[in-house]
């Protein structure tokens, strides 16, 4: 017998050896895809009875990543270099570079001379790579909570519980999962998103059953790269309406993507922020903000600043750059929305009927918390309801055990800057997948405990 579901949660199905996997995966994106291909890597050049069985789900009935944003022309902002592999294996088949090369494009690709492909393109390397997975994964699998199994008093597996597209719920045991769960937009308090509210993750897709323009005005909230873009985009798709951008600094703030800065997102910078003591953590978070929250590519800034210019000499005036500004009020309307703009240094209000109004607002990652339900008392918590992990992406568990739950994405707090970003995918992938393997042991040997490892498993301290 495996074992017994936790005692927080409804008994499970009973799970036979054969139908056990080595990992589970929740969730599909980059991260996991990027984990997938390690795996997969490994079973190639493993022994039969050295590889291992893993299944992958994702709640889309397709691979996608951020589709909303693939704004015609839009770049990468990481060199594509730092893809799904080479970081971790330079030689890999799944590489961008590989990629290229299977279309008959590398060449072209080359005398582009760039290190940042079209955001497009991108893409179109991520569907490449999943499809050549598509034995992994299972799409249309909405997991709705994890189960740790309990066997005298140790957690000895995991059961994933999800959700099909027709309501059939499916529960699947395994030794570790991974979740990967991505972000999800963040919205001020009080915004309720809508048909002519919007965030700007659905852009593209809201933008293909618009209606027509009934103030023929736009207004973009947000300082970012994303508020940026979807300005830029606005103004260029819809020549004849107003586009109101609004945030709370004077201008757009460049991107700091020097050399130096970026040294942020080395993979032995994870290793120094991990060590750091937690004040340590929020001072260098501080400091290297301006390498990727609210700050803009400079040549975007400056064609924007060129537009409000010429604009300024010729007119008509379309492009509006409310700086120093805050939204202090929607209502809506039969045919739009009111959206009330306060100017800081003064206070004044005014009232602008735009046909959308779109949140350029950032994401968050989603909480683990929220799948584990009552089982999170498994796990171990902050003094601020963070988790806890290890190096190698694990929750700290509460008690002895044996499984493990890794999370990518909600680990910024421990693990630094790069945790939401795809800088380190391909390194994380590779420290995952070599914790899995050698946790796992040669096979017919015990599990090895969190205790035991020979790994690195130290733990993140609680904040001081």
């Amino acid at each position: 017998m495996v074992g017994r579901p936790h005692p927080a949660a409804p008994p499970s199905t009973q799970t036979t050896a054969s139908e056990l996997y080595d990992v589970i995966g929740v969730g599909f994106g980059p991260a996991n895809l990027a984990l997938a291909i390690a795996l997969e890597e490994h079973n190639a050049r493993a022994d039969e009875r050295d590889q291992r069985r893993a299944v992958f789900l994702e709640t889309q009935e397709r691979f996608g990543w951020h589709r909303g944003m693939l704004i015609e022309g839009a770049t990468m902002q990481v060199s594509y270099l730092k893809d799904l592999v080479t970081l971790r294996n330079p030689t890999s088949g799944f590489s961008f570079l590989a990629y290229l090369h299977g279309l008959g494009r590398l060449v072209d690709f080359i005398n582009h001379k760039t290190m940042f492909p079209l955001r497009h393109e991108f893409h179109d390397y991520l569907e490449w790579a999943a499809g050549r997975l598509d034995h992994l994964v299972e799409y249309g699998q909405t997991v709705t909570t994890l189960r740790p199994v309990v066997q005298d008093s140790e957690i000895t597996h995991v059961d994933v519980v999800s959700q099909d597209s027709d309501g059939h719920t499916v529960v699947r045991r395994a030794r570790d999962v991974v979740v990967a769960l991505g972000l999800e937009p963040r919205l001020p308090a009080g915004v309720a998103l809508d048909d002519r509210v919007w965030h700007n993750r659905d852009l593209l897709d809201r933008l293909g059953d618009l209606p027509p323009l009934r103030h023929g005005r736009f207004m973009v909230i947000g300082a970012g790269q994303s508020g940026a873009e979807v300005t830029d985009h606005l103004h260029r798709t819809f020549p004849t309406a107003e586009v109101h951008a609004v945030f709370a600094r004077y201008g757009y703030s460049p991107a700091d993507n020097s050399p130096f800065a970026n040294q942020i997102f080395d993979p032995d910078a994870v290793d120094d922020f991990f060590d750091a003591s937690p004040d340590i953590r929020r001072m260098l978070t501080d400091y290297h903000r301006s390498t990727n929250y609210s700050v803009v590519d400079m040549d975007l800034i400056e064609d924007l600043y060129r537009r409000v210019y010429q604009e300024k000499v010729r007119g008509p005036r379309r492009l509006h750059l409310l700086r120093a500004s805050r939204l202090a009020r929607l209502e809506r309307l039969d045919d739009g929305v009111r959206a009330t703009v306060e100017f800081l240094p003064t206070g004044e209000r005014r009232d602008l009927d735009v046909d959308v109004v779109v949140f350029a607002t950032g994401y968050q990652p989603r909480e683990p918390r929220a799948l584990l339900g009552e089982a999170a008392e498994a796990f171990r918590f902050d003094d601020a309801g963070r988790p806890l992990f290890t190096r190698d992406y694990r929750l700290v568990a509460a008690g002895p055990a044996t499984a493990a739950v890794y999370v990518t994405g909600a680990t910024e707090h421990t693990h630094g800057i790069s945790s939401t970003l795809l800088s380190n995918v391909a390194v994380r992938a590779g420290e995952i997948s070599a914790s899995i393997l050698t946790r796992a042991g040669s096979p017919g040997s015990p599990t090895a405990r969190d205790d035991s490892l020979t790994g690195d498993h130290r733990l993140v301290s609680a904040p001081r």
